[in-house]
């Protein structure tokens, strides 16, 4: 039997949303941390892979949800390698990767490449106009795989990231 490849490209548009603040780097980052639960991953994995059922897994997700329904997986620095570089205190550059696992499962269920795109990546960087918050639309991304339901689920997903900008940008 042969084994059969196939390679396709597709073209995704993205949408990107940013919002600029005129608070301080440090003000926006701790603002949009407070909106997101903060498990312990390790515990975190051993839990969801711990669950014998799925509300086992549901509630071990819901243990790490935010008051937004939204938890941290990582965090980085891009800035302090720049800084390091330069020995300056500037740029100030963070990449929140946040998300909720029990939302990526229901746009998978219907686009499983959803799981390339989520959890999303939120970044913050400090620039001279202010601090920019950034975001690819999870809409934007689906938006090529025509499922209704999958978009459905990306529109809420995405107010909930855009409503959590505006609030840390004030």
């Amino acid at each position: 039997m042969k084994e059969r490849k196939i390679m396709t490209t597709r073209k995704v548009e993205v949408e990107r949303f940013t919002l600029i603040s005129s608070k301080p780097f440090e003000a926006v980052l701790a603002a949009v941390r407070a909106g997101v639960g903060h498990p312990d991953m390790a515990e975190f994995a051993k839990a969801t892979e711990g669950a014998r059922t799925f509300a086992e897994l549901e509630d071990s997700v819901r243990r790490g949800l935010g008051r937004t329904g939204l938890m941290l997986f990582l965090e980085l620095d891009h800035g302090a390698i720049l800084r390091k570089e330069t020995g300056l205190d500037t740029p100030k550059i963070v990449r929140l990767v946040i998300g909720n696992p029990l939302i990526m499962k229901e746009m998978a269920k219907h686009v499983p490449d959803a799981g390339s795109y989520a959890p999303v990546t939120i970044l913050l960087d400090e620039r001279p106009d202010g601090v920019h918050l950034t975001y690819d639309k999870m809409v934007s991304l689906l938006e090529p795989y025509g499922s209704a339901e999958a978009l459905a689920v990306a529109r809420d997903l995405d107010s909930k990231i855009e409503c959590l900008l505006r609030e840390s940008a004030q």
